[in-house]
């Protein structure tokens, strides 16, 4: 899609939308224009899924998604454009967030509005470090590759070379308090800057010190409140960045203006920082610590029959944009016990729908199904199947069955073989991350990868090219998506 094009795109998605006065807010996430309408019946469903350059459509989460693609930033920065300068106002300069301070109507403010209020706040912090933790994961993973003694050990983990490039893989993770805690800011409106010094205190070398050894901070009637080491971590600092908005908002309404600017980020700094190191911080830790080896746990003891379940049905998730939801799980799990079960599964399910649109390129002779299955494809195989999926996959639905069916074979496998992942990246692309930093010669779960990414191949392929697709099949132009679960 040329520059030139993504004005025309912009003026055609906003009048879609009901135009300027329709959009609340809006953000973005790595594929998807993610639009808070006012009022989404007046939006012209099948006239955006049927605009070039418009993938597909989706309800979910309370927004109004618009499936774009891997341009979704350049026609994001169009559309916010197109708005115009007053709604450009509401939103981060990098385009990144959008104002969150309008209040709902009082008839949508249930259970199930901060239910969905909830999920954009992790959305919006976890997506702008997701591309950052991904690259980590894959540097990583090659590291490992090279001091694998059945290669001859081609790099010392001794070496100079081996430490530098460990440590740029390890800081993304090492400070992911201040990542997060930046993005979290950012999309709340808080302060980045005061919220990512919290996050600086959290990953602090002496707190971090004090935390891997559990030293008492001070004891009431025999109760020990300790330090933990807060690196990797992400459910903390996103409750801190909260806590530093709300007291950050609080301050500028009652401090005068004189004091404001050392006295917002002094009491900012000291309440949120204490709050966090001596009560959130350990209580939402050990909950999501807890929760993500549950998980994992579980995934080990099903085997075969949790992987062929979860493997079969995860890319259900991503039509509705629910499995954000999943991220900061897997993120938790490898930053907590440094390998992810349910990861290993999950990208068994990118490579299986990446086969299926594949054999629809292949197999079709039709030019414009060829161009978008093959970049479709390579998408899929390099982690992001949402192209497929709403370009071909869904419009094809025995296409998109044909994938889940690679994807539970897939799954079997992985599940059998007790496969791990060791880093983020999934799909073809992530190969390295299936290898064990902590134990180069263990092979298993790099070979549980080679096993079920095969099984992914050859049966969505398969599948597809004999029952899933044949080019008089009539795509069609509106896909039946089930309630959002959030909103049942």
């Amino acid at each position: 899609m040329a520059n030139k094009d993504y004005s025309k795109l912009a003026k055609k998605i906003v009048a879609d939308v009901g135009g300027e006065k329709n959009v609340d807010n809006l953000i973005h996430c790595i594929t998807r224009l993610r639009f808070y309408l006012k009022d989404e019946s007046i939006a012209k469903d099948d006239a955006l899924k049927n605009t070039d350059g418009v993938i597909d459509v989706i309800k979910a989460s309370g927004q109004y998604q618009v499936v774009i693609g891997n341009e979704v930033a350049n026609v994001y920065d169009a559309v916010v454009d197109e708005l115009g300068p007053k709604f450009a106002k509401k939103l981060d300069s990098d385009g990144e967030a959008a104002d969150d301070s309008k209040e709902a109507d009082p008839d949508k403010k249930g259970i199930m509005h901060y239910i969905n209020k909830l999920i954009g706040v992790i959305t919006g912090s976890m997506t702008p470090v997701i591309g950052v933790i991904a690259a980590s994961g894959i540097i990583k993973g090659i590291l490992a590759l090279l001091t694998l003694p059945q290669l001859g050990q081609l790099l010392s983990a001794k070496s100079t070379l081996y430490l530098t490039v460990s440590a740029m893989a390890d800081s993304a993770f090492f400070f992911l308090p201040i990542f997060v805690g930046f993005a979290a800011a950012r999309y709340m409106k808080g302060d980045p800057i005061i919220t990512a010094v919290i996050g600086g205190v959290l990953t602090y070398p002496q707190i971090i010190e004090w935390g891997s050894n559990f030293k008492t901070m001070f004891s009431i009637g025999g109760f020990n409140f300790q330090f933990l080491n807060y690196t990797y971590s992400i459910f903390p600092m996103i409750l801190a960045a909260w806590f530093a908005k709300e007291i950050g908002n609080w301050l500028k309404k009652n401090l005068p203006s004189y004091l404001q600017m050392i006295f917002t980020p002094l009491i900012t700094v000291l309440v949120v920082s204490a709050i966090t190191l001596v009560i959130t911080g350990p209580v939402i830790q050990g909950v999501a610590n807890g929760i993500a080896d549950f998980i994992n746990w579980l995934v080990h003891i099903s085997g075969w029959l949790g992987g062929a379940v979860i493997g079969g049905f995860y890319q259900v998730l991503v039509i509705f944009g629910l499995h954000w939801g999943v991220v900061p799980l897997v993120t938790q799990q490898i930053s907590g016990s440094g390998e992810s079960a349910l990861n290993a599964i999950i990208s068994g399910t990118m490579v299986s729908q990446g086969a299926a649109v594949l054999a629809v390129a292949i197999k079709s002779k039709k030019d414009d199904i060829k161009g978008l299955g093959f970049a479709a494809a390579i998408s899929a195989f390099c982690g992001v199947t949402e192209p497929a999926i709403y370009g071909v996959n869904l419009r094809y639905r025995k296409v998109f069955i044909s994938g889940l069916i690679g994807s539970a074979a897939s799954g079997f496998i992985t599940g059998l073989m007790h496969g791990n992942m060791f880093g983020f990246t999934g799909s073809l692309i992530g190969f390295s991350s299936f290898f064990n930093p902590k134990n180069a010669a263990d092979l298993n779960s790099f070979y549980a990868f080679l096993l079920s990414s095969l099984a992914a191949l050859v049966v969505s392929f398969l599948v597809t090219w004999f029952w899933g697709y044949n080019d008089q099949m009539q795509a069609g132009t509106k896909v039946e998506k089930k309630k959002n679960p959030a909103k049942v």
